[in-house]
């Protein structure tokens, strides 16, 4: 884990991929100071994760290099499929293509805090929703932004790792892999 010292001190540049954890850009002051530096190691070829955070109480303005807002959509039925929005996405099938059997046995629910409103800049991943409700695209976003990759999730990967999801985890390793891909 990175402190807010070691983010401060640190050469970030020896790492490939840093993953902020859960509501880390509402609990943390310190990344308000941080964020210029944690967008210059995506600039610089980087993966930068952020797990979800809710829109009252963010520590800055914007949480990636480009604009969006969080709102308040989940999917709260962890059965309920989630779509492809562009099953050739990279996210999908590098280095494990993703299937819909990765979203077997998740625990709780899918998601919460989805991103509602995003630069064009942005990809979407996944659509989804609960029954009766409408149609959710911004539960994981993905930029390049320089060299580097930056991607929201507000999947709750904080219950589905824990839980042993193997799904989860398949997909989490092509997240931290992203930066890896070289487009074949």
């Amino acid at each position: 884990m990175l402190s807010d010292e070691m983010i401060e001190e640190t050469d970030l540049s020896q790492y490939h991929a840093i993953i902020a954890g859960i509501r880390a850009y509402n609990t943390r002051e310190r990344l308000k100071f941080d964020q210029t530096k944690l967008m210059e190691f995506v600039k610089n070829g980087g993966t930068f994760i952020v797990q979800y955070n809710v829109q009252s109480g963010l520590q800055t303005e914007n949480i990636g290099p480009y604009p969006f807002k969080l709102g308040s959509g989940r999917i709260t039925v962890e059965e309920a499929p989630l779509n492809f929005v562009n099953p050739e996405h990279q996210l999908l099938n590098f280095p494990n293509q993703i299937t819909s059997t990765d979203f077997e046995n998740w625990v709780q629910e899918r998601g919460l805090y989805f991103a509602d409103k995003w630069d064009e800049k942005y990809e979407t991943i996944f659509s989804g929703h609960d029954p009766g409700e409408k149609d959710l695209t911004g539960g994981t976003l993905f930029t390049h932004y320089g060299k580097g990759i930056f991607i929201f999730s507000g999947l709750a990967w904080f219950r589905q790792l824990p839980a042993g999801v193997p799904g989860a985890y398949r997909l989490f390793v092509n997240m931290i892999s992203a930066g890896k891909y070289d487009g074949k």
